[in-house]
């Protein structure tokens, strides 16, 4: 009964208890619990999309004589427990990241590759029906990702480790594979991932406006939820291009 205690509830005796509120999360947890529920819708669509094929008879292949229903459309664990941002973008959506590497990233190759992300993210903002949110998240993944791969490309030379985007094959030539140190450099890495992870998820917010969500995610939105956060992705980013170039 809230009548005369001014939005506080009544007691048994006419007194008016406040209602305590919860302090709201802070703005990072809020990113990433954004970013995981996305995650896990796509999770639901690839899982879906896995059962209906199989249940078609389609994803199975022969190993020596054997038959395996090994179709894949994502991995979760590979993309919730990144080892670099190249590693979630390609356990995403599986079919489709080898369907963009053989038809647009190997094709525009030639160009170079920075120019070779890009259109590949490019690509797929195109796929994704040109939401500029979208393709915000899309065209930051790019260069995030290609800066990733410079800035490890380089620390893996310089420290002769395993310390790749991807994860070297058994017979890599590097000196250092799986030391103490080579680990930690690698979940430290990982660690940027996340963030990375976080800050992009934050445009998919779940408690978003209804007015936004009728109108969807407009560039003035995008601004303003990067914008909360201080575009602090954007400047990790800019901070490892320039270690990069400094490790040169």
């Amino acid at each position: 009964m809230l009548g005369g205690c001014g939005g506080a509830r009544s007691d048994s005796g006419g007194g008016c208890v406040p209602q305590i509120q919860p302090p709201p999360p802070p703005r990072w947890l809020r990113a990433y619990e954004s970013a995981l529920s996305f995650h896990f819708s796509n999770f639901f669509v690839a899982f879906l999309s896995e059962a209906t094929a199989t249940l078609a008879g389609s994803g199975a292949s022969f190993h020596h004589d054997h038959l395996h229903w090994d179709l894949a459309v994502s991995r979760p664990l590979r993309v919730e427990l990144p080892r670099s941002m190249a590693d979630v973008v390609t356990n995403w959506n599986l079919p489709m990241s080898r369907w963009l590497h053989t038809y647009v990233f190997q094709t525009a190759r030639q160009l170079g590759t920075f120019a070779a992300v890009l259109g590949t993210y490019a690509a797929s903002a195109l796929l994704h029906g040109l939401s500029f949110h979208l393709a915000a998240v899309l065209l930051s993944l790019g260069l995030i990702t290609y800066v990733e791969h410079v800035l490890r490309k380089r620390l893996a030379a310089i420290f002769d480790a395993c310390v790749l985007s991807k994860r070297c094959p058994p017979g890599c030539p590097h000196r250092h594979k799986d030391a103490l140190w080579v680990r930690g450099l690698n979940g430290a890495l990982g660690a940027v991932a996340l963030f990375h992870l976080s800050y992009l998820g934050a445009l998919f917010d779940m408690e978003a406006d209804d007015a936004v969500e009728e109108q969807g995610y407009g560039m003035s939105y995008t601004i303003r939820k990067w914008s909360e956060l201080n575009w602090a992705s954007h400047w990790v980013t800019l901070g490892c291009w320039v270690l990069a170039c400094l490790l040169r």
